[in-house]
């Protein structure tokens, strides 16, 4: 088969999209099959370039999107994919640039269509109303629609508008990456006590993936001698100099000195993230909004590290498709923290689209956890050992049998295969 994998970015950019993306590219790729991807392109630093790949990359200047202009490299993206030859055509996520520049001339794309829309993130946005008026329409224009599992945002929609052409696939992790040789203990690097408990946290500074409520969970729960350790990428106005002053508040308070307990906020490099996952024993994910299947719950299923997660996006389903984890106690459909600021701001925003005024950001999908009630599970996990190396197995063998990017890409696979035999 000849693919195209549409996507905003591609490598060497990091992110979640870009490694679902990769993945499935790459493995069909060793089966024989030729894929292109096409993106926006990819800043170089220092020179750098791709890494070595059989994926053939091309690149389109364009800027913009639906609820502004798309300008730029749109009309020779929309020749390039009307006159080449591919049998699949696939857009990655709604609400970007490769697949919005798309969505006027589907039905001059000869070749199968499938979309891929990764959970709707402006959904209840008043800027996108527009946009998403169409969206059933286009939905019925592809050949077949991807969603990730049952508790994400599209499917509801997809349900909503009686959209039938759609099949559920995973996301998942790299049984290569994971599993690749590691030389040295990441526990010593980072200067962490042998006799602590090491509760991980994954996950970049943007402000929604809950690192405020990990730290107030960790610091309330009796863990004993314990260190929570938040890996986080930077992220333009994120959330990492707050991180690091939360945590250094902690550190310096008696309580934490008198229980052997403490915080370590780090940027560390792949290798050692994944030799954290391998030396935890919890991991613990308080996300307030995830668009798509949550990577970092499969590398710690692939790590048989047992999760705690709030009830957001698919953290419900991977539970029960894998028995690796446990649900936080949740509140849903609230700004991501609760001081008195965000609960006014909240009600200002209820208003506001109750009488559809201005532009306003829903909390729809937006969750929190409970602290208290968090504090208590993450005490249980802490104290029972067995519990913890249960979920661990659990997860670990169904990460093997369901959620590698092998049995992933291999889904993938087959759904071309049977769309092209519908012809």
């Amino acid at each position: 088969m000849k693919i195209l994998h549409t996507v905003k970015y591609y490598s060497p950019i990091c992110g979640g999209m870009y490694e679902v993306v990769r993945q499935i590219s790459e493995k069909l790729i060793e089966q024989g099959h030729t894929v292109t991807v096409a993106s926006l392109p990819v800043p170089r630093e220092n020179g750098a370039d791709f890494p070595t790949s059989s994926v053939h990359v091309e690149e389109f200047d364009i800027k913009g999107g639906y609820t502004t202009e798309l300008t730029g490299e749109v009309a020779e993206y929309q020749r390039f994919v009307l006159n080449s030859d591919f049998d699949i055509v696939t857009n990655f996520a709604a609400q970007q640039p490769m697949t919005d520049a798309l969505l006027p001339v589907l039905p001059e794309v000869t070749a199968k269509k499938v979309f891929v829309p990764t959970g709707f993130s402006g959904l209840y946005l008043k800027v996108w109303y527009e946009y998403f008026s169409y969206m059933p329409d286009w939905m019925r224009q592809y050949d077949m629609n991807v969603i990730i599992s049952e508790g994400q945002r599209d499917m509801q929609f997809a349900k909503d508008h009686q959209i039938e052409n759609y099949t559920i696939i995973s996301n998942g992790s790299s049984r290569e990456e994971m599993e690749q040789p590691i030389s040295f203990s990441i526990r010593k690097r980072l200067s962490i006590p042998d006799e602590n408990l090491l509760i991980l946290h994954v996950g970049t500074h943007t402000g929604y993936k809950g690192h405020s409520r990990a730290i107030k969970i960790f610091a309330q729960a009796k863990t004993g001698p314990a260190t929570l350790l938040i890996v986080g990428g930077e992220y333009p106005a994120g959330c990492s100099s707050q991180c690091d002053e939360l945590a250094k508040k902690y550190n310096d308070s008696v309580l934490f000195k008198n229980t052997k307990k403490n915080i370590v906020v780090k940027h560390i490099t792949r290798a050692e993230t994944i030799a954290a996952y391998r030396e935890s024993d919890i991991f613990l994910f308080p996300s307030n909004i995830e668009g798509g299947a949550s990577i970092v719950l499969f590398e710690s299923m692939a790590s048989s590290l047992p999760f705690l997660a709030t009830d957001v996006g698919s953290v419900r389903d991977i539970i029960r498709e894998g028995h690796g984890g446990m649900l936080l106690p949740t509140d849903k459909n609230v700004p991501p923290e609760d001081t008195i600021r965000d609960n006014i701001k909240h009600w200002i925003k209820t208003v506001l689209e109750f009488f559809n005024i201005k532009n306003f950001h829903s909390d729809r999908g937006f969750v929190r956890a409970k602290i208290r009630g968090s504090a208590k599970l993450l005490e249980k996990l802490c104290t029972d050992k067995k519990l913890r190396e249960d979920l661990g197995k659990a997860g670990h063998e169904a990460w093997l049998e369901k959620f590698t990017w092998e049995k992933i890409a291999g889904q993938y696979e087959n759904l071309y295969k049977q769309l092209l035999e519908e012809k």
